[in-house]
């Protein structure tokens, strides 16, 4: 077995993300963890190195049916982003970022400080929500709150609708797996990509 440390690290990161692709392991650490216990190895890859990885086996293994579904899933995305359009949602996660796989769903973040309003207005426009949720997540020191709302786009599209209060509308908040700052798209800019480049990637490689 080849004990160098890059190559090692190579393997390492594609092991993690085979896990997270077959969906063995759904968090990246803990996905990392397993993959360094297979080889027998104290140090983990990062969580941008395992994202690539993760990235190329889609590719690998959903070839020119992985960008048809990408233009779909944004493409819905819009329509459902337009329902809300009155809280400035924004298209984040995998859809807007072009790194889809297997599994993915779409991602849209709202700013707003009465989240049953928004599930009343889904349900209005024929949405069924499977599930609502409050999570309270504690990073460095700081704790996030946010409401989830877990339903499907009227094309049948797995969607997720993140909900935090208008006071963290202008707050920066930094990707945990590519380390650059989320900015997402908003209806206007979703509505350009899809007519000019409905295909372009928002990675930071």
């Amino acid at each position: 077995m080849n004990t160098n440390p890059a190559d090692l690290k190579s393997k390492i990161a594609r092991e993690a993300a085979t896990l997270l692709y077959l969906g063995v392991e759904k968090e990246y650490k803990q996905a990392k963890l397993k993959a360094a216990k297979t080889f027998g190895a104290h140090f983990l890859p990062t969580n941008l190195e395992v994202a690539l990885e993760l990235d190329r086996i889609a590719e690998e293994n959903e070839g020119p049916a992985r960008k048809e579904r990408l233009i779909q899933m944004r493409t819905e995305a819009l329509k459902t982003m337009k329902i809300l359009e009155a809280y400035s949602p924004l298209l984040i996660g995998s859809v807007w970022r072009g790194t889809i796989r297997q599994g993915s769903d779409i991602d849209i973040a709202l700013y707003h400080d009465s989240p049953g309003e928004i599930v009343n207005i889904l349900k209005a426009n024929g949405f069924e929500v499977s599930k609502t949720e409050w999570v309270t997540v504690t990073k460095r020191g700081k704790t996030d709150i946010s409401f989830h709302i877990y339903t499907e786009t009227l094309g049948k599209q797995r969607i997720e609708i993140v909900f935090r209060g208008t006071e963290d509308m202008h707050r920066k908040r930094r990707c945990e797996i590519f380390g650059d700052e989320v900015k997402g798209l908003s209806i206007k800019e979703l509505e350009k990509l899809l007519k000019e480049n409905p295909m372009q990637r928002f990675a930071p490689v």
